[in-house]
């Protein structure tokens, strides 16, 4: 008798095991444009049409942060004419694949490179700057903003593995304000993504004070999905250490950056301040 149970059982188990669809399950459709899935797509806060810039924009991208999911740079991308952003992917720039698009461009002197580096100056400078454009006014010149795309260590990297970024003129955002990227957190208040930074260096070299909120439309609606389905605000790392959220113990040197930053401020957040409170916090203990 239990053997004769225990094969009806079996039988049972086998008809619910063939029975599972061996068909993969059914994808939500993604929108073309954004890569998003079509319910949470960003693209009807894009500008439309696309914003026409006398600059352009070279995004040059860590490979990780293609892997992201809540990535700002093709807003920008589609914010903007197409080819008025041209996006390099890699680690040292330029390499083997794009030193013919890229080395001219780097080597302008109508280029501009967007990172805090001890030689870099406020991009309001720039308008009182001499510029090599011939007889052209400031009005009518035309620059190429290059940005670098990762995380503040990734940067760091690639800045620090590129000789002919450290030859190019480079400009940085004076008070630039807290980012509106409240689902990510950044490393210290006054850090933007990339579309923030480049959405506001835009609007001061263009001089029209409308493409920032324009720009990062899409960054508000991305934003407002993820809060509407469950995410929440993120505060800067800084921000929580000050605050005592942070739920790991900080050292001297963290405690002092962390200070000489209060100090500077609203003024700046001089030259790799904010590369050393990140550095600072990589070094903390994990969380357990």
């Amino acid at each position: 008798m239990d053997n004769l149970n225990e094969n009806k059982l079996l039988e049972e188990c086998c008809e619910d095991l063939f029975g599972i669809r061996i068909d993969p399950p059914e994808r939500r459709d993604k929108c073309d444009k954004c890569k998003r899935p079509v319910v949470v797509c960003w693209c009807r806060s894009l500008p439309n049409p696309p914003l026409n810039i006398k600059s352009s924009i070279v995004i040059l991208q860590h490979p990780a942060e293609e892997k992201r999911t809540l990535r700002t740079a093709l807003m920008l991308q589609l914010g903007l004419e197409p080819g008025k952003c041209i996006v390099y992917k890699g680690k040292r720039f330029p390499s083997s694949k794009n030193l013919a698009e890229l080395e001219p461009v780097l080597n302008s002197p109508n280029s501009l490179l967007l990172y805090p580096s001890k030689d870099s100056v406020p991009i309001e400078c720039v308008n009182t700057q001499s510029v090599s454009m011939g007889d052209l006014s400031f009005e009518s010149a035309s620059f190429t903003l290059v940005l670098i795309d990762g995380t503040w260590p990734q940067a760091k990297a690639i800045y620090a593995s590129s000789p002919m970024l450290h030859r190019m003129r480079q400009v940085k955002l004076i008070a630039a304000g807290n980012s509106d990227y409240i689902i990510r957190t950044q490393p210290t208040e006054g850090c933007l993504s990339t579309l923030e930074t480049a959405a506001q260096a835009l609007s001061i070299l263009e001089r029209r004070t409308e493409l920032r909120q324009l720009l990062i439309r899409p960054l508000h609606t991305l934003c407002k999905f993820q809060i509407d389905n469950g995410a929440v605000e993120h505060q800067s790392k800084e921000f929580r250490i000050k605050n005592q959220q942070y739920p790991k113990q900080i050292g001297k040197r963290l405690n002092r950056l962390l200070n000489y930053s209060t100090i500077c401020r609203p003024e700046a957040v001089e030259d790799n301040i904010v590369n050393e409170i990140d550095a600072a916090l990589q070094q903390q203990p994990q969380e357990s």
